[in-house]
């Protein structure tokens, strides 16, 4: 699990991964990729931590932490994601098939009341995190890696994840596991609830930083993120802006919230493909 952030953030984090069933053979490791230099205090946490910051990019932080381990499969879980205590059995209920490299677990947008904050209750009704909003793009699915397992054999054959990136590090390696002959399943019974952008600002940050994934995943595999742009963008948030108005009803606070965030999530993501996907060493 790649983890960035307070050392309070990293002992509650640490405690709540402690609830997870494991068997004989398995271990958990956070890795700690925080930008701010500090020592791992030597306080016992429920949880082994790894200090990796060389280089501020999930793939580098999971990849640093898979190669600790020695289980033939590797599960990885982002910070802000919390486990079903049965995760692991979950995943592997039934056995996976022998050509099958990647297993896709549910993620369910944490639970928000309807007086919830305006980005919290977006996500929430939007099913931001869910795994169907990215699998069910045919040949070009993958799963989030806010929660999936790896056949460590398959992982290893093909280098691991792409360390130079920001985002889109998960598509990027389905798409090498597919070229390479292995095959997914889902497992959405083992499932993590994933934490929401509780503010705006921090939706809009999360589709700058999506949007920038697509263009590289575009320019590294054309046609697998269709692209709008110009006018024809703007357009539809227009179109969908005006969709949603037309069918809020008095008091209908959920449908207000779809009708402005959507296209503003849309528009977000468009312009997160001027920005930059790379990741420089330090």
């Amino acid at each position: 699990m790649p983890f960035a952030g307070s050392a309070s953030q990293l002992d509650a984090l640490c405690e709540r991964l402690g609830a997870l069933k494991l068997r004989p053979g398995d271990s958990l490791l956070v890795v700690d990729n925080s930008p701010s230099a500090r020592s791992l205090d030597g306080r016992s946490r429920a949880v082994s931590v790894l200090r990796a910051a060389e280089r501020r990019s999930p793939g580098f932080a999971r990849n640093r932490g898979a190669a600790e381990g020695h289980s033939c499969w590797i599960v990885f879980i982002d910070a802000d994601a919390t486990p079903h205590p049965d995760l692991l059995d979950r995943f592997f209920d039934p056995p996976p098939d022998a050509r099958t490299a990647l297993l896709g677990g549910g993620v369910i947008d944490e639970p928000v009341t309807a007086n919830a904050p305006v980005a919290a209750r977006y996500a929430y009704l939007r099913g931001s995190m869910s795994q169907e909003r990215t699998l069910r793009s045919g040949q070009w699915g993958y799963p989030k890696s806010a929660n999936i397992a790896c056949r460590r054999k398959a992982f290893e054959a093909i280098g691991g994840f792409r360390e130079d990136i920001r985002a889109a590090e998960d598509a990027d390696l389905t798409y090498r596991l597919r070229a390479a002959g292995w095959e997914i399943e889902r497992r959405e019974a083992a499932a993590v609830v994933h934490s929401s952008r509780a503010t705006l600002a921090g939706l809009i940050k999360q589709q700058l930083q999506w949007g920038a994934g697509g263009a590289w995943l575009e320019r590294q595999y054309p046609g697998s993120v269709p692209l709008a742009s110009g006018s024809g963008l703007l357009r539809w948030a227009l179109r969908e802006t005006t969709k949603g108005f037309t069918r809020i009803r008095l008091g209908d606070r959920d449908a207000l919230i779809y009708a402005i965030l959507r296209p503003l999530e849309g528009l977000a993501w468009e312009l997160g493909r001027l920005l930059s996907n790379e990741r420089r060493d330090r």
